[in-house]
């Protein structure tokens, strides 16, 4: 088995869901996942942020609202500054582009909204498109997503409860890794980290169980997290630690401070989120966050490796 450290796009391309599982956990830790949103205007418009992302360190691309019965990413058609012409528009499959431009695995949040939930504010309601449904899930793995997190955006409304009944639900009808967990409240009130639901979360079918790291929620303490991603880990799955609390924009000593309080707990992967500018981390709390876990040379591979390899 290929760690993720040593794996070139040809060979994320022959992956299937036990294989990319099994390459992150043999990279003991150093594996790094950015989120990207994809309907915002790119951080650099010549080129999508899921480019932009890779360039600075990320192995995996996770895409934010994106919504799979209306596909778009932004970015993937260069805009030019100077020449605003406005262009043809990408008629393609985003994720297939996406997959193609970066090299690298590329999945999307899929978000089990729970409408009775206990919303501290709640959004509109959110297109199928973009909730955990056996259709979305269907849709996405025809997309050909190598991933969904299983997550709630602020102010959806997803709890727990839901997170667990769509894993099975993703077990019937998706078929690729899965991830789920909560980077935060998510909108509902009640304790973000809760050890029954993360050990339920590993028990339903997920391959990988999302926490938030240390530091990027109130009251989360390293030796707290370390002890339930043992549970989880007991149980066969992977811990993935995800900073989505918009620190992802922070100074780059914070995101090594937390990575490494995240490697320290057990993290398999480490997540750095979408609010650091416009929808991505600032490029350069990326390569912070994988020369932490990883350092230099790891690093540099990863940023210069061509997608043709």
């Amino acid at each position: 088995m290929k760690r993720v450290l040593d794996c070139r796009a040809s060979d994320f391309r022959q992956m299937g869901r036990e294989d990319l599982k099994g390459a992150i956990l043999a990279a003991e830790g150093r594996t790094v996942v950015a989120e990207t949103v994809v309907v915002s205007q790119p951080l650099l418009p010549e080129i999508s942020n899921a480019e932009l992302a890779k360039a600075f360190g990320a192995d995996l691309i996770l895409l934010n609202v994106f919504d799979v019965f209306q596909p778009e990413v932004k970015g993937i058609v260069p805009f030019d500054m100077f020449s605003p012409s406005g262009g043809p528009g990408f008629d393609g499959n985003p994720i297939a582009e996406i997959k193609r431009l970066t090299g690298l695995p590329v999945g999307i949040n899929l978000e089990p909204v729970d409408e009775s939930a206990d919303a501290v504010e709640s959004l509109n309601a959110l297109p199928e498109g973009r909730r955990a449904t056996a259709r979305s899930l269907a849709k996405a793995k025809e997309l050909g997503c190598d991933f969904v997190c299983l997550t709630g955006n602020p102010k959806t409304g997803v709890t727990n409860a839901q997170i667990s009944q769509a894993i099975g639900t993703a077990q019937q009808h998706f078929g690729g890794l899965i991830i789920a967990g909560k980077m935060h409240g998510a909108g509902t009130r009640g304790r973000v980290v809760d050890r029954e639901a993360a050990v339920a979360f590993a028990e339903a079918g997920a391959d990988i169980v999302l926490f938030p790291a240390p530091g990027t929620v109130p009251g989360l303490r390293e030796q707290e997290l370390a002890e339930i991603i043992a549970k989880v880990k007991e149980r066969g799955a992977l811990a993935l630690t995800a900073i989505g609390t918009s620190q992802e924009g922070a100074d780059e000593g914070t995101v090594r401070s937390i990575a490494l309080s995240a490697k320290r707990a057990g993290a398999d992967i480490q997540h750095i989120g979408d609010a650091g500018f416009a929808g991505m981390a600032t490029p350069e709390n990326i390569m912070a966050l994988s020369m932490a876990i990883r350092g230099r040379r790891h690093t540099y591979i990863r940023m210069a490796a061509s997608p043709l390899r």
